[in-house]
């Protein structure tokens, strides 16, 4: 599936501004009366993991549109919140690793030790500063081997400038939040009339008018995933929302954040048969699925298999092209990788660092219609040749 080329000055235009608001002129989709090219849904779904964060700093809405450039079919992003309540899009629970809050030296003060999973963690939390105090920062790519240029450009953006990002986009691009430590945000932040993160995330998703069941024709035309390592945040919202929900698992060794269970626990076959009436699918981390020892992989488990024969789809994270993410047994070439898990592990989407390597390598092996056609046109004027020279 091609990206429209008219979104690129968009793009463009946006790294000039900073990211600093909503263009205030109307974008492609609003132009086109809403005749949209639609969501494919004939293989594996393309995830933009905190948009195309190979390439630009994560979770900024440079990162987004330029995944949306490159061919995403969702963007995946995690929900977290200000001191103010202000739904925000950021990966940690500290703004240490991925901003430069070092250099404000008028938040010194702000450095805070709060007990997160489990684990007493220092830094400087986001439920600590309000909105405007954090859209002061900037944000910086999280590995030094990765590009260096767009440091300090881009901030924040709250998750309403998120959906707007695909809403505005040239064709139906879906959206993928991910309830991101809600424990936590509840214990730190207070909304009105008692009501949690939760509500708050599903009543922005309602704002927006997305709803729907999985593949009902509310949920293609604003498709949507809710993600949550959480269970209990995806029981609970299963009563205030039908959009499809994901069921996140953590490494072997890292129990569920709200209710302590095992990570045995959560894959087994009665487990998996309770959560599939709140989720349509699991998101595992990859090397749980296939073990890996010394960098090479072993022999991969069931959990795949079983998944699908509880109707849960499976989307595993995270695909990344560097080196040093990619196993022995594939060469140093993502696309190896890819072909592994799709073909062989047979996974329904994959979280990426890198949207347009996935979506490169699914358009250059995925079969479609049009191939069909062109074959068997093919093969019918081979046949009329071969039947004409019979009788001649």
């Amino acid at each position: 599936m091609a990206s429209s080329h008219c979104f690129a000055p968009f793009v463009f235009l946006l790294l000039l501004v900073g990211c600093s608001g909503r263009p205030l002129y109307p974008l492609p989709s609003k132009e086109a009366n809403g005749n949209r090219q639609p969501l494919q849904t004939s293989r594996p779904y393309n995830v933009a993991h905190r948009g195309s964060n190979g390439e630009i700093p994560e979770e900024t809405a440079a990162a987004y549109m330029r995944a949306i450039e490159e061919g995403a079919d969702f963007i995946e992003t995690d929900i977290l919140s200000s001191k103010d309540g202000v739904l925000i899009c950021f990966h940690d629970v500290i703004l240490d690793n991925t901003t430069d809050i070092a250099q404000h030296k008028q938040f010194a003060d702000r450095k805070r030790t709060y007990e997160v999973q489990g684990v007493n963690t220092t830094g400087f939390f986001t439920v600590d500063f309000t909105l405007k105090e954090l859209k002061t920062l900037r944000v910086k790519q999280r590995y030094a081997f990765r590009d260096q240029q767009y440091n300090g450009k881009f901030p924040i953006i709250t998750f309403e400038e998120f959906i707007l990002i695909a809403l505005d986009a040239p064709r139906v691009v879906g959206i993928y939040p991910e309830i991101k430590n809600p424990v936590l945000i509840n214990q730190h932040v207070k909304w009105s009339n008692g009501k949690r993160v939760e509500d708050k995330f599903v009543e922005t998703l309602k704002k927006y008018g997305y709803k729907g069941s999985y593949m009902s024709k509310d949920w293609l035309k604003q498709p949507a995933f809710i993600q949550s390592f959480a269970p209990t945040s995806l029981v609970y919202i299963s009563n205030l929302t039908d959009l499809p929900k994901i069921f996140l698992i953590d490494d072997i060794t890292i129990p569920t954040q709200d209710t302590n269970q095992s990570y045995w626990e959560i894959t087994s076959d009665s487990y998996l048969s309770f959560i599939k009436d709140y989720v349509v699918g699991i998101g595992p981390w990859k090397d749980t699925v296939v073990p890996v020892v010394n960098n090479y992989l072993q022999t991969p488990t069931d959990l795949v298999s079983r998944a699908h024969a509880h109707n849960l789809q499976v989307h595993p994270y995270t695909f990344r092209n560097e080196n040093s993410f990619l196993h022995f047994d594939f060469h140093v070439d993502p696309y190896i990788e890819y072909d592994y898990w799709i073909n062989k592990i047979g996974v329904d989407g994959l979280f990426t660092d890198f949207t347009g390597s996935l979506h490169n390598f699914q358009e250059w092996t995925s079969f479609n219609e049009s191939d069909n056609n062109n074959a068997s046109k093919l093969l019918h004027k081979i046949a009329l040749m071969v039947s004409s020279y019979k009788t001649a």
